[in-house]
């Protein structure tokens, strides 16, 4: 029997082993990256460990085993990236991957320039459902962020409210100044809106029913996303002719209502302003070195992108659509909108007339399925197509559209688009939807911006260029916009924090998408992990969803 046990022990060991459950020390191990931590200090080779949805260690991490080991090795390791003003909520309801800003390293998309996806009333949950064809089943804004969660999502979702869409629940699209009780109305709806996780008010000043507040409204709505610790943020007035009086506008609301106050896309617009942007960087700096808390985003392309209402006056809109296009089927209201769209005002924002020329002004996606052989060519084209006046084609493809049709504007100077890069108080944000190049995303040209804003960034103007450090831009990417939002545990790689990490080549890194075609994903990311769950390998989605609603810092708590 002793010899029996002899001769199997070595077996009866060796079986015990393998039959030993494999110990893992975390869920990853990413090891020998270049490690940017988000504070824009000197980068350091290292090694990172995530445990559930949380950093548990950073630093040389030896015999330690991941249940996923990734090599790390001449790549950067970031904190992912937080696209401070996305228009993503559509897109993300008809596909939650996400899939040309997580190709990018975006981890959270924050909604909220002037119009958002709650609060809404039963008149607008009505009009919602006919614009989505589908059941509305929120009312609130963070309703809406749940839905998207609960449905799944790849990264993280968070939202300003619209000062557009609380006037709207009000107001609806009246011209005229609230009374005293539907201010107070408005007020409540944007502290309901603070106290279940709002980041704070965005607004849109350059589109109706938002250019009809006045400066005191703005204020008043101000202060309360004040009381919470939020933020105001504005499309401004005027980027243009008015652009000075606009800032002034906008460092009288920060004054008045002692709120941190973000500019959204900063830009001036229209070679006659361009001169312009110097004054009005002197003007922040010169507010932000007497204490107020004023910062900005821009986005990386010498165009914008819009619809055809920023080329008509406001007067012909109110009411909403439907009422401006009645208008527009009358033969003398054509004749003075077309007089307006041709005609220099500082009354209101005419991003025709800014971008120079019809030729500058490129239609991008259609509703209207008769109209899609129009995507992609220039506003004079069709005009030319159609032997009309490029006027009198925009009010016509608005009226045959159903919608104030998609275009993009090329107004910019890229002397500016280099300057404000380089501003230390500038953040980036893509001013665009999350997409990916099939199925009905591929029935629009959308601006490359929803493509490639980022990775133009880190490839042309970091890498090629060489106008701003990595480690600053990684920064003005991450901890930058997270301490603006008053993010909790996100924007940098800290242990104890959510693991939100992206793994790029900062020697490939670069954006593919062109205004011709636009549907083409940037180059040089390899892996992003969002909560700590792996949302791109290798390059490609993995199809996890692990998204999260990310609140602001007047959240009460609960759902």
């Amino acid at each position: 029997m002793r010899a029996y046990l002899i001769i199997f022990l070595p077996l009866i060991i060796l079986l015990s082993f393998s039959c030993t459950p494999q110990r893992y020390d975390a869920d990853v191990i990413i090891r020998n990256g270049t490690i940017y931590d988000g504070g824009g200090g000197e980068p350091f080779v290292s090694d990172i460990a995530i445990s559930g949805d949380t950093i548990s260690a950073i630093g040389p991490l030896g015999d330690l085993r991941g249940r996923i080991e990734i090599d790390a090795t001449d790549l950067a390791v970031a904190p992912g990236f937080i696209n401070i003003l996305s228009w993503a909520a559509d897109p993300l309801i008809r596909d939650g991957r996400s899939q040309s800003n997580i190709r990018q390293g975006v981890t959270l998309e924050v909604f909220g320039e002037g119009f958002t996806m709650g609060p809404v009333n039963e008149v607008m949950r009505q009009q919602m459902a006919e614009r989505y064809d589908m059941e509305i089943e929120w009312t609130t804004l963070v309703g809406f962020l749940k839905y998207l969660t609960n449905r799944g999502v790849s990264p993280n979702v968070a939202s300003l409210v619209g000062a557009s869409t609380v006037r709207i629940n009000v107001l609806g699209y009246e011209n005229r100044k609230p009374t005293a009780d539907e201010m107070e109305h408005m007020r409540r709806l944007v502290r309901e809106a603070m106290e279940e996780g709002a980041l704070g008010v965005g607004s849109a000043l350059i589109y109706t029913p938002g250019l009809y507040a006045d400066t005191d409204e703005l204020i008043a709505l101000a202060e309360v996303a004040a009381e919470y610790g939020g933020i105001f943020t504005s499309h401004i007035r005027s980027e243009g002719n008015r652009f000075v009086e606009s800032i002034e506008e906008l460092l009288t609301i920060a004054r008045e209502s002692s709120v941190h106050t973000h500019i959204y896309h900063l830009k001036a617009a229209g070679e006659d302003n361009f001169h312009k942007l110097d004054i009005v960087i002197d003007m922040v700096e010169t507010a932000r070195g007497d204490g107020l808390p004023i910062t900005a985003d821009m986005y990386t392309y010498t165009a914008g992108a819009t619809g055809l209402d920023a080329a008509m006056p406001p007067w012909v809109q109110e009411g909403g659509y439907d009422q401006w296009v009645e208008r527009l089927r009358d033969p003398e209201i054509r004749e003075r909108v077309k007089r307006e769209m041709t005609t220099p005002s500082d009354e209101w924002e005419n991003l025709y007339l800014a971008s120079g020329s019809a030729e500058n002004v490129l239609l991008r996606g259609f509703r209207n399925e008769e109209l899609r052989h129009l995507t992609g060519k220039s506003l004079a084209e069709i005009a030319e197509m159609r032997g009309q006046s490029p006027e009198e084609t925009a009010m016509d493809l608005v009226i045959e559209d159903g919608s104030r049709v998609g275009v993009v504007y090329f107004f910019m100077s890229e002397e500016n688009v280099r300057k404000k890069i380089t501003l230390p108080w500038v953040t980036y944000g893509s001013d665009a939807g999350s997409m990916a190049p099939e199925g009905e995303f591929l029935e629009s040209n959308p601006h490359p911006r929803a493509y490639g804003n980022f990775a133009r960034l880190l490839g042309k103007y970091v890498r090629q260029e060489q106008l701003i450090s990595l480690q600053e831009a990684i920064r003005k990417l991450t901890s930058f916009p997270a301490s603006i939002l008053s993010i909790d545990r996100r924007g940098s790689l800290l242990k104890g924090y959510y693991a939100d990490i992206v793994v790029f080549d900062p020697e490939t890194i670069i954006d593919n998408a062109t205004f011709e075609d636009a549907h083409q994903y940037a180059a040089g990311v390899y892996h992003v992990f969002v909560n700590g769950t792996q949302v791109l390998r290798d390059g490609e989605h993995t199809g996890a969803m692990p998204g999260r609603v990310v609140r602001g810092p007047g959240w009460l708590g609960g759902e």
